[in-house]
């Protein structure tokens, strides 16, 4: 079933109204987002609904903080591909603009959930807040659906049997401390970074190790250094690789940038999209006396992503 994409709440048509929806900012679609998800489904499937999913865009924070400093986990087309793999039929991917922003709690449930998309239940986690000032609880919520025609769940915290928070806060922390494995825990996949592949200086190729270039864009910052990768082409393949995250501080970058060598690839990749999952982080980054020395550790680095990631 193909996933539609909704982008406003007003004179819908009758096909993109009357969903069984989560709501979030879903900033990774990670296992506590997936089970809110998971909550409006069952709700779906009850009331014969096509299944949704509200969220904003921009991020809310990034309209209230426009100056913050990159915080994503994932660009829109990821976002929309994480929740097609959840079985979501319509991502209603609403403007956080003034109206928006300036909207109560109550003005939103009525609205926009109701009047606007005509939903048919809500699904919202333990913590979700809504409206000027973030004044509504899922408690309120629930109070208004009463009174608005539709029903609501609340999804209790879910962390991992170990105790691991399952929150797009805990999927930050854990990526720009260069733990790839608790990220991959939290979001029940490898964190991975999407973009277009841009020229860099071509100093790779002057060693023998070109690389695809990608910006970061308003990604999170990983923590700098070297990672082992898998890195999916715009025509599919998946390739192994070793990728340097950061300012790269031997030939000093004014931006951040990935800068993937793709093993056993050959080709031209400039202005195609890819995807990037960073695997491991092998070390930190590091300065050399010079170009022999560090072409020694590139082939290091190699040799230990290919053993990470052939395990």
């Amino acid at each position: 079933m193909t996933l539609r994409v909704v982008r406003d709440w007003r004179d819908l048509p009758a096909a993109d109204r009357g969903a069984a929806v989560a709501i979030g900012a879903f900033d990774g679609v990670h296992r506590g987002h997936q089970a809110v998800i998971a909550e409006a489904r069952a709700a779906a499937e009850r009331l014969g609904a096509p299944l949704g999913v509200v969220t904003f865009d921009p991020h809310p924070r990034r309209w209230f903080q426009p100056d913050a400093a990159p915080f994503a986990l994932m660009t829109e087309a990821q976002l929309l591909r994480a929740l097609a793999a959840e079985g979501v039929e319509i991502a209603y991917l609403l403007p956080f603009d003034a109206e928006m922003a300036a909207m109560t709690d109550g003005a939103f449930a009525r609205r926009v959930l109701a009047e606007g998309l005509g939903v048919r239940h809500v699904a919202v986690g333990f913590d979700f807040t809504y409206g000027k000032g973030r004044s509504g609880s899922p408690e309120a919520l629930t109070r208004e659906g009463e009174a608005l025609g539709f029903t609501v769940s609340v999804t209790p915290r879910r962390d991992d049997r170990d105790g691991l928070k399952l929150s797009s806060s805990a999927v930050r922390e854990a990526v720009h401390a260069g733990d790839m494995a608790r990220a991959r825990a939290i979001l029940g996949r490898p964190f991975a970074i999407e973009g277009e592949v841009i020229h860099g200086d071509k100093r790779g190729r002057q060693i023998g190790v070109p690389t695809a270039n990608a910006a970061l864009g308003d990604y999170m910052r990983p923590a700098y250094g070297v990672y082992a990768t898998r890195t999916r082409l715009a025509d599919g393949r998946v390739i192994d690789g070793v990728a340097s995250l950061g300012v790269r501080p031997m030939f000093k970058l004014d931006q951040p940038l990935l800068e993937v060598w793709l093993f056993d690839f050959s080709g031209d990749l400039y202005g195609q999209t890819i995807e990037t999952e960073l695997v491991a982080l092998l070390r930190g980054e590091q300065t050399f006396e010079d170009l022999d020395a560090l072409k020694a550790q590139i082939d290091a680095d190699a040799r230990a992503a290919r053993a990470v990631l052939a395990g």
